[in-house]
């Protein structure tokens, strides 16, 4: 852009008619005037890029780091009060609007807090009545019954 905008003042001070050259940079012919008046009242420091600050940060570095350190602990603790191991973008969303009184989107969390080296955590489906006893028994019992039926195999002939 501050290419663009030393371009604009050259070709106008060279005696351009501001509406060609806001044609040929494909910007509105006030925005070229604006450029001009500037580079006028602060020289070339007026055409100079400046950083965009951002939006402002909705947590505290306290915060930030009193938040990043519940991932360390299991959310089934009494302080968090989860009923699984798991700790989602939703979990700690909600945590951090009860605490905190921040409203954060889970989604926007869940970057926040890659990008602060935590990563999501994934439990491993099972079926739905999953019983861990019932499957052992079944594999304890069940199946050597199951194997002792099966035909026997036939060596192939070549």
């Amino acid at each position: 852009m501050e290419r663009r905008r030393r371009l604009a003042v050259r070709r106008v001070l060279e005696g351009r008619p501001a509406a060609e050259v806001a044609r040929f940079l494909g910007v509105h012919e006030r925005t070229v005037r604006r450029w001009v008046k500037s580079h006028e009242a602060k020289g070339d420091e007026g055409l100079a890029a400046r950083p965009q600050p951002g939006p402002k940060p909705k947590l505290t570095e306290q915060q930030e780091s009193e938040i990043l350190s519940w991932f360390s602990r299991n959310p089934t603790e009494v302080e968090f009060g989860f009923p699984t191991e798991l700790w989602t973008g939703v979990r700690a969303a909600k945590l951090i609007e009860q605490r905190m009184k921040v409203k954060m989107n889970p989604n926007y969390l869940i970057k926040w807090l890659r990008d602060r080296g935590i990563t999501s955590q994934m439990v491993r489906r099972r079926p739905r009545g999953h019983k861990p006893d019932e499957m052992a028994r079944w594999q304890r019992e069940e199946w050597p019954r199951i194997l002792k039926k099966r035909p026997k195999m036939r060596p192939r002939s070549s």
